[in-house]
């Protein structure tokens, strides 16, 4: 599934090494509340997304905020992009 690959995802690339995928809710935020991410950790995850999945994003854009708000988020954002 999708989400469970973006959680894994999430935890190999910002080495959370205390958190399973299955601790990591798909529609909780993943800044601030939530899992509590920084803008270096959304870098980082921008960079392992543009490798992985050929995803490129603005980082000031509004577009990427919604993107990057739930790991529901980030799937239907890969999803789209592998439609394409």
């Amino acid at each position: 599934m999708l989400e469970q690959e973006v959680k894994e995802l999430i935890i190999e690339v910002l080495q959370l090494e205390d958190i399973t995928a299955a601790d990591i809710d798909s529609n909780a935020p993943l800044f601030v509340e939530g899992l509590g991410l920084d803008s270096i950790d959304a870098l980082e995850l921008g960079v392992a997304l543009q490798k992985r999945y050929g995803i490129s994003l603005s980082a000031d854009s509004e577009d990427t905020r919604r993107h990057f708000a739930s790991v529901s988020a980030l799937a239907a954002l890969i999803e789209t992009h592998r439609k394409k």
